[in-house]
């Protein structure tokens, strides 16, 4: 199945500091795809040069067969982002903030769709009237995927979005991935979550000083194998104990 996010030898330099060496991936529809690696191996540049908050270097990043850093508009339409931290109007309820978005989207929705999306991902209507100021992270988090269900998004990018999740809205999230991945959606993932990796993921890509240096299917290896695989990879790296 063609790829609808591609990195063709995709660099990123300040100054003297490469902090991306010619990346090249491809992820397809229906793939979670998720990148592994320490603090400043070159995750969230990734995340930034797919949504083009940063120009690359070199090297071309694509979505839909669209070149990022020429068509910025137009890749935008086929993308939904969730960062670590949803940027939400805490003043306005879960199904206002689903509103809003969507209309920026260009998509509008009646509230009993609106109320659907948000019930898709676990968000009852009554939940969906309170403020967000009142929601768990898990809860924003949620809302994030409604947003990307109602923009009919192809292609989800996710930086550290379990980060600070208790284990129960975690698993929530995970299930959430899931369905998006059987729906045909494409997701690439920046995280430190070894464990949800292999949960949500269908491959893992362990990036070490702004370089990819093993991509493998999870269903290569269990849980500890995947363990002693990044570890085995990060050895020689700044900061490894």
């Amino acid at each position: 199945m063609s790829a609808v996010l591609e990195a063709i030898g995709l660099s990123k330099s300040y100054g003297a500091n490469l902090a991306l060496d010619r990346l090249t991936l491809t992820v397809s529809p229906g793939e979670v795809f998720c990148l592994l690696g320490a603090n400043g191996a070159g995750k969230t540049t990734t995340i930034n040069l797919f949504l083009n908050f940063i120009t690359p270097s070199s090297g071309v990043a694509r979505v839909m067969g669209l070149d990022v850093a020429a068509e910025p508009i137009e890749t935008k339409r086929h993308l939904a982002y969730i960062p670590e931290q949803v940027a939400l109007y805490r003043s306005l309820t879960g199904r206002e903030n689903l509103e809003y978005f969507s209309r920026l989207a260009s998509r509008e929705y009646s509230q009993r769709e609106l109320n659907v999306f948000l019930a898709e991902v676990g968000l009852s209507p009554d939940v969906a009237e309170q403020r967000v100021a009142t929601y768990s992270k898990g809860m924003r988090q949620k809302v994030g995927i409604a947003m990307a269900i109602a923009k009919r998004a192809e292609v989800l990018l996710l930086d550290e979005p379990t980060s600070g999740l208790d284990p129960k809205a975690a698993n929530e999230f995970s299930a959430l991935l899931t369905r998006l991945r059987c729906a045909g959606v494409a997701v690439l993932m920046a995280t430190h979550d070894l464990f949800r990796a292999k949960e949500s993921g269908t491959r893992v890509g362990i990036m070490k000083q702004g370089r990819l240096v093993a991509v493998h299917a999870t269903s290569e290896f269990d849980h500890a194998d995947l363990e002693r695989l990044y570890l085995n990879c990060m050895r020689d790296s700044p900061g490894y104990r």
